[in-house]
């Protein structure tokens, strides 16, 4: 019998798989709940972890049934907690994969992998005098790093989070408190109560609200009203926002999805992503951010046509030819072949 030798690197990654420096990995030492659908994972990077900015995010890879899932979230710790430690905030969403096994099933002491914190929603160096944050759901958890982690950066801040109800504000606690110590001005939205945010409103809400530099971050519905409004009323220039989903701007229809490595064929729409469409299909689909970014998704089209839904660009492939595209950006426009 002939047995490839191991080397150093191997034992290392045996005794202490955080010590290797090819690959960037983590240990889930906590998994805090926050809600009942949304926890706190704490994880201990490897020696190659270089830090993050308040407001960036990471994208993280953990095993679920055996098949390695890339997802990417935002970091909620401050870069200067004295353990090294970071955080991520989950909600698990419904049919959610990866959500629902970090918030629900997976144990401390899990290895993960870890890419380096990126991301542009953050406060840069500047301080800010008047600061607006407008957030919905997870929306909250870049922001509440900026919050735990910027605050040297903060003076007068106003938080207007939208929640169906009370119960379901993450990090309610630690906000309200941050309130009561005066640090930031709350307004709670309860959807189920008072509806969803009409931005229409901010100005009553916010009197001051053309000197305040604003950051939203939430549903995609919610940050296009916002972009709307703010464009209207002359203030577009001051928001920044943070996107956990691409804007779709152009659908078309649709056509046969053939991935052809599994021979699996699905009929799909021209608004639905191939991403999405390929994991309802059981096929292994890799990902990361979700929204266009990191290029984590990016796949071969075979044969057949696809569209951007950013811009509505198309995108060709004859048979035999190897073009690459974002598959969680880009639907069905007609029939098409993926390598997968």
């Amino acid at each position: 019998m002939v047995a490839t030798p191991l080397l150093p690197a191997d034992y290392i990654d045996l005794v202490d798989p955080l010590a290797s420096s090819a690959d960037l990995r983590g240990r889930i030492v906590s998994v805090l709940p926050e809600t009942q659908d949304s926890a706190t994972l704490v994880i201990e990077p490897g020696r190659g972890w270089k830090g993050h900015v308040p407001g960036q995010y990471v994208r993280l890879g953990v095993d679920v049934r055996g098949v390695r899932q890339w997802r990417a979230y935002s970091l909620t710790s401050s870069p200067d907690r004295e353990d090294g430690r970071i955080s991520i905030t989950v909600k698990a969403i419904e049919d959610g994969l990866v959500s629902n096994h970090l918030v629900h099933e997976v144990p401390t002491g899990t290895i993960v992998h870890l890419d380096q914190a990126c991301g542009e929603f953050t406060l840069g160096a500047t301080r800010r005098e008047r600061a607006l944050f407008l957030t919905a759901g997870s929306g909250i958890t870049p922001v509440m790093g900026m919050l735990r982690g910027a605050a040297d950066l903060l003076d007068d801040v106003v938080l207007i989070h939208s929640a169906p109800t009370g119960r379901d504000v993450v990090f309610g606690r630690e906000l309200r408190a941050l309130a009561e110590e005066g640090r930031i001005e709350l307004v709670e939205l309860h959807t189920d109560e008072v509806g969803m945010l009409n931005p229409a409103n901010l100005g009553a809400m916010v009197p001051d609200l053309d000197r305040r530099e604003i950051w939203a971050c939430g549903p995609t519905g919610m940050l296009d009203s916002i972009e709307s409004h703010l464009d209207e009323i002359g203030l577009r220039h001051r928001l920044h926002t943070e996107r956990f989903r691409p804007s779709v701007v152009v659908t078309g229809d649709g056509g046969t999805v053939t991935f052809t490595e599994t021979d699996a064929t699905v009929e799909a729409d021209g608004a639905t992503p191939i991403l999405d469409v390929g994991e309802e299909a059981g096929v292994l689909m890799p990902s990361g951010c979700r929204m266009g970014i990191c290029f984590g998704c990016v796949s071969p089209l075979r044969e057949g046509a696809v569209r951007d839904l950013r811009n509505g660009e198309i995108t060709t492939a004859t048979d035999g030819e190897e073009v690459l595209i974002q598959t969680c950006v880009s639907a069905a426009a007609g029939n098409c072949q993926i390598e997968r």
